[in-house]
């Protein structure tokens, strides 16, 4: 399915098929894509993403085995019982930082969830909320920029097209946050973006245009260690229930 172009309906009608999305994402990830030591929630993350945020909990910190199916090696889970191996990504990187990520800022410090479980991973799917003010995109962009430091993993669905506050759209502005370098303008105008956080940052980007079938991106759990995430096959199943009212107007 071709990605539609989300600026012909209002921010609302969007919301609710980013929520839909969302859901086809936590579904897919629990039954097939994730090891048996990771799990998924859509659940809220403080201080600029939304509450349509997908977060993945490692159930055993500093990569021992918590006596679950699989145990960790280099890249993450090998096969065991019911298991599922990490790879390596199939993309290539885009960037990658020249230098560690040092900065530590207390005034960022988010506000963790009721589970004791290690946050190792996030999907956001960028809302119109998130742009809509210059105070909004910062927000974004520093919330980004302070889960990296953490090295915490993202993925960033971006959907809608680059306005006057993000001119080259929010991976730039991520990227310039951490790398401290512009990147080029790049000729389409959706992007979709993984980071994989070590001593350094890889961004794995993708750009793509109303029209494009998506591509299935890689989610990491470890550095050097990711799932392949389904986006063509989870869109499509959200825009499978999205309300018939408004279906026209987007394929129209």
């Amino acid at each position: 399915m071709p990605i539609h172009d989300w600026t012909c309906v209002e921010a609302g009608i969007f919301h609710d098929f980013r929520h839909s999305w969302v859901e086809e994402l936590h579904r897919a990830l629990n039954a097939r894509m994730l090891p048996p030591d990771y799990y998924a929630m859509a659940e809220q993350v403080t201080g600029g993403f939304g509450p349509d945020v997908l977060t993945l909990q490692g159930a055993a910190p500093d990569g021992e085995s918590d006596g679950s199916n699989g145990s960790w090696s280099a890249l993450g889970p090998t096969p065991g019982v019911g298991g599922l191996a990490l790879a390596e990504p199939k993309l290539a990187p885009s960037a990658e930082t020249d230098m560690e990520f040092y900065r530590r800022k207390a005034a960022s410090v988010t506000v963790r969830h009721v589970s004791d479980d290690r946050v190792v991973a996030i999907v956001e799917v960028v809302s119109p909320g998130n742009k809509h003010s210059q105070m909004a995109i910062e927000q974004f962009v520093r919330k980004a920029a302070f889960l990296l430091d953490q090295k915490i993993h993202l993925m960033i669905l971006d959907l809608l097209p680059p306005g006057p506050r993000d001119p080259n759209g929010i991976h730039a502005l991520i990227w310039e946050a951490i790398d401290g370098r512009p990147i080029p303008k790049q000729e389409r105008p959706l992007t979709l973006a993984s980071y994989e956080t070590d001593d350094t940052i890889r961004a794995f980007v993708v750009p793509a245009a109303v029209g494009d079938r998506l591509t299935d991106m890689p989610l990491f759990l470890l550095p050097r260690g990711c799932v392949e995430v389904p986006l063509e096959e989870t869109y499509q199943g959200a825009f499978d229930v999205f309300p018939r009212r408004w279906k026209p107007r987007l394929e129209g």
